[in-house]
């Protein structure tokens, strides 16, 4: 039992980074209805930015600023040279208009600075914290902490303005309806332009966690993959489903890796999730916390 759940705990860790990483989605899916297939570039994006910036000798709070600047800039430049030209033209438009931005931010990335693998430290050690589970026999990684806390403060700051802010009841207005958004008068471009910023900003906290644990390389575009049964299992316009899709994703890959994949053979890890999330289509395709959509024909 000992051993359960410290892969438990271990997964769900590992669940709220996934959530963060699906939060940039939902974002900017529930502002203007565009899955943002570009996540996992900005992601890279800021991490190559934030480690090149911190090899010139600049210190690290002054560097996670810059970069954070930088990042907000970039969603800014996105909303106003894509998407706001975008405007009424069919989502699947919109889509492919992401998947270009996202090879172009690769690109971009790497030839401002460069191929190369960046090792990321962000000085919390990868090592059980005694002091705090000793006394129950479990063993849980430092890093897995400090970076589920990180992200864990992040979700639920977001949650909190976006609830309970001016400008959060502003993004549920045109997350429901556009046109009745500026019939009463909210600027939809800035709520827009809102939205984009803050994706630069989680896309920062995303690539910098990830980024240590992985190093900062063309891989960090792929965890935005993982995203996708997140949102599946929560829904794409749910705050709090994201964070519970992420959850739900990272425990059960975790159990069904030590669990499962013994008798096939290992590897369960990789493609669990999404056998799960295509499950969860058949059952209940708008996901946790997604609305039922009743089309009449």
């Amino acid at each position: 039992m000992q051993f359960f759940f410290e892969v438990l705990i271990g997964g769900l860790l590992s669940g709220v980074m996934y959530s963060l990483v699906a939060i940039g989605f939902v974002l900017i899916y529930k502002a203007s209805g565009v899955f943002n297939f570009a996540q996992g570039a900005m992601v890279l994006f800021a991490a190559l930015t934030f480690v090149s910036i911190l090899a010139k000798g600049v210190p690290f709070w002054l560097a996670l600023l810059l970069t954070l600047a930088v990042m907000v800039m970039l969603g800014l430049a996105i909303e106003r040279v894509v998407l706001r030209k975008l405007v009424n033209q069919p989502p699947i438009s919109l889509f492919m208009a992401t998947i270009g931005l996202s090879f172009f931010l690769e690109g971009f990335g790497q030839a401002l600075w460069g191929t190369e693998v960046h090792g990321l430290d962000l000085g919390i050690t990868d090592e059980p914290v005694g002091w705090l589970l000793d006394d129950y026999n479990l063993s849980i990684s430092k890093f897995d902490l400090f970076a589920a806390g990180t992200a864990g403060v992040l979700v639920t700051a977001l949650a909190l303005f976006f609830n309970r802010t001016r400008i959060g009841r502003a993004l549920r207005a045109v997350a429901d309806d556009h046109q009745a958004a500026l019939s009463i008068g909210i600027p939809l471009q800035h709520v827009w332009a809102i939205v984009w910023s803050v994706a630069g900003l989680v896309a920062l906290v995303a690539g910098l966690l990830w980024g240590s644990r992985l190093g900062v390389q063309f891989a960090l575009t792929l965890v935005v993959l993982k995203a996708l049964p997140v949102l599946i299992l929560g829904g794409f316009e749910s705050i709090p489903g994201a964070i519970v899709g992420g959850l739900i994703v990272g425990a059960g890959e975790k159990l069904a890796e030590v669990y499962i994949g013994p008798f096939i053979g290992g590897g369960i890890e990789n493609w669990f999730p999404y056998v799960l999330a295509l499950a969860f289509l058949l059952v209940r395709p708008e996901g946790l916390f997604g609305e039922r959509h009743i089309e009449r024909v």
